[in-house]
Order: C-alpha cells, then sequence, then structure tokens
C-alpha cells in the first residue's frame, strides 16, 4: 500500500459510557511517543495492541487516564501583556549564545 497522506493520517478516540477502557488510534509522531511513554511507566493503565503497516499504532488505556483540555482564546489583555513581556525580555537563547562569543 502506498504512503499516506497528511488528511488520512488521523486520531481516534473511542470509548464507551459502560467499559472502563478507551481505545486511542493515532499517526501522530508526538502523540505515539506520549503514549509509548505512558505505557512503559504504567503498564497495567496503558498497553500497545499492535502496529499496522501504515504506521498507526492502537493504544488500549484506561478510560479514567483520559483527559480532554478545552482551552478557550486568549484575551486581548493578555495577549498585549505577552506582547510587553516579550517586547522588554527578549529572546532569552539569544543573550546566552552572545555571552560565549
Amino acid at each position: 500500500m502506498g504512503k499516506l497522506s497528511k488528511y488520512e493520517k488521523e486520531t481516534i478516540v473511542n470509548f464507551n459510557e459502560k467499559e472502563s477502557e478507551a481505545t486511542i488510534y493515532t499517526h501522530n509522531a508526538d502523540l505515539k511517543r506520549r503514549l509509548a511513554e505512558f505505557s512503559r511507566k504504567y503498564p497495567t493503565l496503558c498497553r500497545l495492541k499492535c502496529q499496522n503497516m501504515e504506521g498507526g499504532v492502537p493504544y488500549v488505556m484506561d478510560k479514567s487516564r483520559l483527559s480532554i483540555r478545552l482551552v478557550p482564546p486568549y484575551s486581548e489583555e493578555r495577549r498585549a501583556a505577552a506582547r510587553k513581556y516579550a517586547k522588554q525580555h527578549g529572546f532569552q537563547i539569544l543573550q546566552i549564545d552572545e555571552k560565549i562569543a
């Protein structure tokens, strides 16, 4: 089978009200890394089912460990404060490089 497009590389979270486990199927590299790390640390709460040929991985995990966080947009006041802070303090890594040189 050919390479999947970005559109085809899905993340699917599936659970129901009755069962205590959720299934997470993903192609997302960061989420795959985080799930692998979590399953190594907590093998009784999260486990890899199998890998498929296209690179997706399904994990089964205790539903109580799954969280969906909704983040509201920043207020204009918070954005203005962040801009002000960034202008005052600049990009810190550049200051470190200047001291080395």
